[in-house]
């Protein structure tokens, strides 16, 4: 009976262990850096900036429950992702912490630096929204997206094909490069399904525009755009 309660715990204890919100890898040594990447990408994502940086730092690079070969954690799952985050940064001590975050990493970055005070000492943001939904979605009330929904519901169900189909076609909008689609399209097609469609779902409810006023630090806020060939000139 004791065998069994034992394993029972060990198993249980392995379970929680692997359903973890947030991986984090750790390197170098210096003033510290969060890294965080958009929805669906991993924390590699981060890796080719991190190798041009200049000057002593302590980087910490972040991947998501449910992507990157990560487990899925259900729902939500945006609310633990930023708790495990904040407790991350307060068992570390990190202290003047620069956060990077890329599109759904810069709202996790905002969210942080309002929670934090003066442990994050600057934000540097990459096509990020304090509210995607208000854009996207205008006149759309956050009480009104549910998981359990039509929409939702069609993508849960969609074929493997179809829904590979779907991603490579959003990759396409997301870059100028074509050697990076399949990429790109690869860490959604990867991705847990549930995960995917339920914490998009969660960043569509989100809206951080009341917290900008807590938030008093240098902060750099960068958007990309490209060109779209066609026959006549560039339309950008």
């Amino acid at each position: 009976m004791k065998k069994t309660l034992l394993s029972i715990t060990i198993l249980c204890t392995q379970l929680a262990f692997a359903q973890t919100p947030i991986k984090v890898e750790k390197e170098g040594e210096g003033i510290p850096i969060l890294f965080l990447p958009g929805f669906t990408t991993p924390g590699s994502v981060w890796n080719e900036t991190i190798k041009n940086l200049k000057g002593s730092y302590e980087t910490h690079t972040v991947s998501y429950a449910g992507f990157n070969g990560l487990e899925s954690i259900g729902t939500p799952w945006y609310a633990p992702i930023k708790d495990h985050l904040i407790e991350y940064i307060n068992e570390e001590k990190l202290t003047n912490l620069t956060v990077v975050g890329h599109s759904m990493g810069g709202n996790l970055a905002t969210d942080l630096a309002a929670a934090l005070g003066d442990k994050v000492s600057g934000l540097i943001l990459v096509d990020a929204l304090p509210c995607m939904r208000d854009l996207m979605m205008p006149g759309v009330s956050a009480n009104s997206l549910q998981y359990d929904s039509p929409y939702n519901n069609q993508m849960l169900e969609m074929p493997d094909d179809a829904f590979k189909n779907t991603a490579l076609m959003m990759a396409r909008n997301m870059t100028n490069s074509e050697d990076k689609i399949e990429l790109i399209a690869s860490w959604s097609i990867e991705a847990d399904r549930k995960t995917y469609v339920y914490g998009y779902t969660d960043l569509l409810k989100l809206d951080l525009r009341p917290s900008l006023q807590d938030i008093q630090i240098e902060t750099l806020i960068l958007g990309c755009y490209f060109s779209i060939k066609r026959n006549g000139p560039a339309d950008v």
